[in-house]
């Protein structure tokens, strides 16, 4: 099954970006892969994902982004005994 193409940046309350983060870096200290709702939608971030930090500055402006990227098929052939009890 194809997914639809989807590029949504959405603001979050500070507590629940601590929440999000919390559960990341768990996830990246012990390796585990976890799931976690973005605008409504609830995907799991596979374990092998690809983390990296962006730093960018123009019109006044800086940004960070913290950003993990995987393939689909690689998030499909980690499922495996995958909980799905790790929303955040």
């Amino acid at each position: 099954m194809t997914k639809e193409a989807r590029d949504i940046e959405r603001i979050y309350k500070t507590e629940d970006v601590v929440a999000k983060l919390r559960r990341l870096a768990d996830a990246l200290e012990t390796g585990d892969s976890f799931r976690i709702q973005i605008a409504g939608e609830r995907f799991r971030v596979p374990k092998h994902a690809e983390f990296s930090i962006e730093h960018e500055r123009g019109d006044g402006e800086e940004e960070v982004e913290f950003q993990l990227k995987w393939s689909i098929a690689e998030s499909e052939d980690d499922a495996d005994g995958e909980d799905d009890t790790s929303v955040v």
